[in-house]
């Protein structure tokens, strides 16, 4: 969309996002092209949680809070 002259606020009806999300994929792409917009691996700490540990919790949340003996679900 970017070689085809697109502006930004159309690509960012087309793809759901706000213009300003566009506005810096433009950027990154004029500086780099096409290689620059790639999906980098994520940064920061390890998760503390396997991904078993994670299906257990998404599991219990599931469930609501007066199945863990809370007294209302919020």
């Amino acid at each position: 969309m970017f070689e085809d002259g697109v502006s930004n606020a159309e690509i960012a009806r087309a793809v759901g996002v706000c213009a300003e999300s566009v506005r810096r994929w433009r950027r990154m792409w004029e500086q780099g092209g096409a290689s620059a917009l790639r999906r980098r691996a994520a940064t920061g700490r390890s998760p503390k949680l396997d991904d078993t540990q994670v299906e257990t919790v998404r599991a219990a949340s599931e469930q609501g809070a007066q199945a863990h003996g809370f007294e209302a679900d919020l």
